[in-house]
């Protein structure tokens, strides 16, 4: 019998499914690994609490909880009027991580488009979470801070780019001198 090339795959698929069914996992590989080896935090209640009241109390639905510490947040209105607010954003694991989630959250708070220029969006997305992080009880560290100027440098550094004309006041100190230049 002469072999065709569907006999042949036939043939490798069935050698593959004998190969996976002699050599299968044992219950115990099974099992998912362990996130954090060891006792749970006591922060770790603190932060699994705080989420569950922001998505409460702010209606939003986390799309994709992100392995880095960005995040996204954005509505979409249906046909029907209907509108859902959502977000990507890190779990809260430590106070970076927390800022980022609260600042994606700050972002439904304080009214996706409310205010204009973009930059200024941003600016009090991060006010509004380092405001709740202090509300919460929640460690503002240096890092949080250097992470917030960081990226209100990076908004105002955006918006001179694409050609803004007046830079909001609130703004002002993450601007570079090389920047001003090109507002004047």
């Amino acid at each position: 019998m002469k072999r065709t090339r569907s006999h042949g795959i036939q043939y490798i698929a069935a050698s593959l499914w004998d190969l996976l069914r002699l050599n299968k996992p044992s219950p115990a590989s099974d099992a998912p690994p362990q996130a954090r080896p060891g006792p749970a935090r006591p922060i770790d209640a603190v932060y699994a609490s705080l989420v569950d009241r922001m998505k409460q109390e702010h209606s939003i639905r986390v799309v994709r909880w992100r392995k880095s510490t960005s995040g996204c947040a954005w509505t979409v209105t249906y046909i029907n009027g209907r509108s859902s607010r959502l977000i990507e954003a890190p779990y809260p694991r430590g106070p970076i991580s927390c800022a980022v989630f609260l600042h994606e959250v700050g972002h439904h708070a304080i009214g996706i488009g409310r205010y204009r220029p973009r930059c200024l969006e941003e600016y009090h997305a991060w006010k509004w979470a380092i405001d709740r992080m202090h509300a919460e009880g929640l460690n503002v560290t240096d890092s949080v801070r250097n992470r917030m100027h960081d990226a209100l440098h990076y908004a105002v550094r955006k918006a001179v780019r694409r050609g803004i004309k007046r830079l909001p006041v609130e703004l002002e100190p993450y601007l570079v001198p090389s920047d001003a230049r090109c507002l004047a």
